[in-house]
């Protein structure tokens, strides 16, 4: 089974993943972490990578989508979660063409739906938590931080939840509920594929 899950920066989409990865055994293909990944590796695709984040560029899709591509020749596990791909649109479209290549499909796009005040106060928790644990906060748990990747998600990444809707693969769940809740009603959602 192949998974987006969907929703702004803090709704709980790398915790989610997280629990589905060990209960399901899955592959969570997390860009961010295939960047880091592949920056060290020495690979081609890995100098590409590193050249352009030394830079301070952003990462093209051809090269994310070269990474995803590489990943989807190795283990498979119970199936693949893509977090934090695709952002956009024209990511979807090359998302799709690409599971097709291989024979595959996207089963689900689950979002994640929350308040996006109770997720301001949430990830202001989370940074008070750590600093409470001795911890350095991550640098984006601000309240101006998270409110430009709210911005940011409202304009690129929230037009999926309209695409992968008209393409009868949406599923919502509240992301606002207790951790094993959320994971609960995603477990349902899956299981009624």
């Amino acid at each position: 089974m192949n998974i987006i899950l969907l929703g702004p920066p803090g709704a709980g989409k790398g915790t989610q993943a997280g629990i589905l990865v060990s209960e399901r055994n899955m592959v969570q293909l997390s860009t961010g972490d295939m960047l880091r990944e592949a920056r060290t590796s020495g690979t081609e695709m890995g100098k590409r990578v590193a050249e352009v984040m030394d830079k301070g560029e952003l990462v093209t899709d051809e090269i994310v989508i070269g990474l995803i591509e590489e990943k989807l020749q190795g283990d498979q596990g119970g199936g693949f979660i893509f977090d934090g791909f695709p952002r956009n649109l024209a990511q979807a479209d090359a998302l799709g063409d690409l599971l097709a290549r291989h024979g595959a499909k996207l089963d689900a796009a689950i979002e994640l739906q929350v308040n996006d005040e109770v997720l301001v106060g949430r990830i202001l928790k989370r940074a008070a938590d750590a600093v409470a644990a001795g911890q350095t906060p991550r640098a984006d748990d601000t309240e101006e931080a998270l409110k430009t990747r709210l911005m940011a998600y409202y304009k690129q990444t929230s037009p999926l939840i309209g695409y992968y809707y008209a393409k009868g693969r949406l599923k919502g769940v509240d992301g606002l509920a207790e951790i094993e809740a959320v994971s609960g009603e995603i477990e349902k959602t899956l299981d009624s594929f």
